[in-house]
Formats: C-alpha cells, structure tokens, sequence
C-alpha cells in the first residue's frame, strides 16, 4: 500500500537516509517525509533540541503541552515555502523503530474475538471467562522483541502436544494477530492510578500491531499462568505514531457495557475510535476488522493497566489483542478465520492496515504494518 498521510494527520516516525546511520525524526506529509530533526529550529525552534537524536523518546517524555504546540507548529510550516527543502519521498528513506519500547502489555479486549476463542476452545461451556465483561484482560509481554515493520519474522519453536506426546520443534499454528497499539508519552508517579479521563495526558498516539502467536505452543504453556514463549518472540508495529490529536473527529461511542464497571472503569465522556483494519496475506485481502467494536476502550485499559499502582514509563506500549468484528469476515486473526485448521507458512507476507473514518465522512490513513515468516 502506498501510504498517503495528507497534510493533516502528521504522523511521526525515525528514518535513515541513504548511506546514514544516525536516525532522523520525520513527520509524514502526504507521501513525503518531512527531516523534522533539520527542519525544527525553522518549524518549531524552541522545541528544536526535542528532534536532535533522530528518536521520538525527548517528545514523548516532554508532555502532552509540548505535544500540542509542536502539532500546531507543523499545521502551519508544512503549507510554507519553506518546508519543501526538508521534504524526502518516504520510498528514500529506510523507517526505523521510532521510539525506545519500556514495557509492553498486550490486552484482550475484543469480545468477539474472546467469544469466539472461547467457542473454540470450550465447546459447550461458557465463551468468557468469569471476569471478562468485569476487567480488560491482558498480559505483559516482551519489549525487547517489538519490531519495526518490515523486519522478518523467523518461525518459533517450543514444546507442543500433539495427543498423548510432547515434542518440541517449530510451531506448526503460526498465526497474525490485527491490533491497535498505544504509545505512552508522559510517566506515571508509582503507586498512583492513571485515572479513566486522563488519558490523553499520558498517551501520544496510535500505531498499528501484529502481535504474532504461535497457537500450539501457547495452548500447551498457558494453563494456569497464561501466554509466555507462544507470544513473546515477536510483535511487530508500524513505523508511525498518528498523535491521538489527529484523531479527534474519529472519536465514537463504544458499546455498552452489561455489567456497568467498577467505577475506576466508568469515563465521565468515553470513547474509542472508528479505525477498520485490513489484514492481508501474500496481498490478499482475507478480513477487515472493526475497531469500533472492541468492548474495552483505550482508557479503560489504561486505567485498569496503573490502578495496583503499577507506574507508566515514557514509550511504553500497550495494544488492544486481536480486534474482531460481529461478522467472519472481519474477524483478526486466522485462529478463528479457519476455525483453529490452517496457518501460516514460511515465505507468507502478511500486512496489516488502519484507516480512520472521521464524522464528516472522510478516511486518514494510519499507517501498517508487515513481516514476512522464515524458517
């Protein structure tokens, strides 16, 4: 897909130059890149020292005031005159992993999607667990394996069962994982729950994830304390980071929710966002999953994340889980698309979308995200 931001949206990334090694933060300009670590001290010159690593960590960690000044900086220099000396066609840059990844969480908060795992897996037993539609499930996962987009993805062995034997080799269940992920800006005090409507001042922006797992392996390990070496060999995201501004005319109502939650888990205004996700493998279309209808919000999890006080770093990530819609063709991830039967094989490339569908009818590309397996 070629990705063409437009002149609003503004997405971040790093990237290397022909023949460079340092990185360079870029901001996305229709299907340019803009050198923001050249450009700042013409775009936004008292911010200017916040670009000069070529990563995105110093404007992550300066705060959700400074976000919003930079942001409305670049509104008015990418239309100057100015601005075209520090525009580069993003197919002569390599992106690379913007920011540095501090903790990683993974969540579970599609109901379609759990229902339908459920389903699989305990046929006439209950679909959710107990403690489903009372709490976003998730888990903590690896940063150290998060990817930038484009880096292969090499098959992971672990034990598996297959009836009575246990062996150990390559899983034979590789499968994609469609998710959303959130970038977190500024930290939390440890001890000190981020609260449900202070989301925004801690999260910077999106990107889009695949969270890759190996189904065999993690149906065999994940009985009683849950996923381990099925998931944390790889999680792929997107070199972009859609700042959250960006994205206020996607805001929407998300689904109601029986039971009402525990009050650290009701928002005053809650929202999510209209995001459809593409998922394709080796350029085939095979679903398109609705963000929308993720039951637990992006502040939900955030506050269900910090409320044992656990603290929030400058550049952690924390993703929605696999996101699956009512319909099979919008389901994310091939699990459920092929009931648990057939998977992914060595040399398939898989790439995940995102566009936002804002009020007035209009789409913003978000970005995506690929990996091919090998052996």
């Amino acid at each position: 897909m070629s990705t063409d931001f437009g002149r609003t949206t503004l997405p971040y990334c790093s990237f290397v130059g022909p023949g460079e090694k340092r990185p360079r933060v870029g901001v996305g300009v229709g299907t340019d890149v803009l050198d923001l670590t050249a450009a700042a001290a013409h775009a936004v010159p008292e911010r200017a020292s916040l670009f000069a690593d070529g990563t995105l960590d110093p404007l992550l960690g300066a705060g959700s005031a400074a976000w919003a000044e930079v942001r409305s900086a670049l509104l008015d220099f990418v239309d100057a005159p100015a601005a075209g000396r520090f525009l580069v066609p993003v197919t002569d840059v390599e992106l690379v992993l913007p920011f540095s990844v501090a903790d990683f969480v993974d969540f579970y908060a599609s109901e379609h999607h759990a229902t339908n795992v459920g389903r699989l897996f305990r046929p006439g037993g209950e679909a959710l667990s107990p403690a489903w539609k009372h709490l976003p499930i998730g888990y903590h996962g690896r940063s150290g394996t998060v990817v930038v987009s484009g880096t292969p993805v090499r098959r992971p062995s672990g034990l598996r069962r297959a009836g009575d034997a246990v062996t150990f080799g390559p899983t034979a269940k590789l499968d994609l994982e469609a998710e959303i992920g959130f970038v977190v800006g500024s930290p939390s005090r440890h001890g000190e729950p981020v609260m449900v409507d202070d989301v925004e001042r801690h999260v910077f922006g999106i990107c889009v994830v695949n969270d890759w797992s190996a189904r065999d392996v993690q149906a065999f390990e994940y009985v009683p304390l849950g996923p381990f070496l099925g998931k944390s060999f790889a999680t792929s995201v997107s070199p972009w980071i859609v700042p959250l501004a960006a994205l206020d005319d996607a805001r929407t109502a998300p689904p109601e929710q029986v039971p009402v939650p525990a009050d650290y888990l009701r928002a005053e205004d809650a929202w999510t966002l209209d995001l459809e996700l593409s998922v394709s493998i080796d350029g085939t279309v095979v679903s398109r999953p609705p963000f929308a209808s993720t039951y637990w919000t992006p502040a939900q999890m955030l506050a269900h994340l910090t409320v044992n006080g656990a603290s929030l770093r400058t550049g952690d990530l924390f993703a929605s889980g696999t996101v699956s819609g009512p319909d099979h063709d919008q389901w994310g991830s091939l699990l459920e698309l092929h009931h648990d039967s057939s998977y992914l094989a060595d040399g398939d490339t898989v790439t995940i979308s995102a566009v936002a569908r804002l009020a007035d009818g209009r789409e913003l590309q978000v970005g995506e995200v690929t990996g091919t397996i090998t052996p």
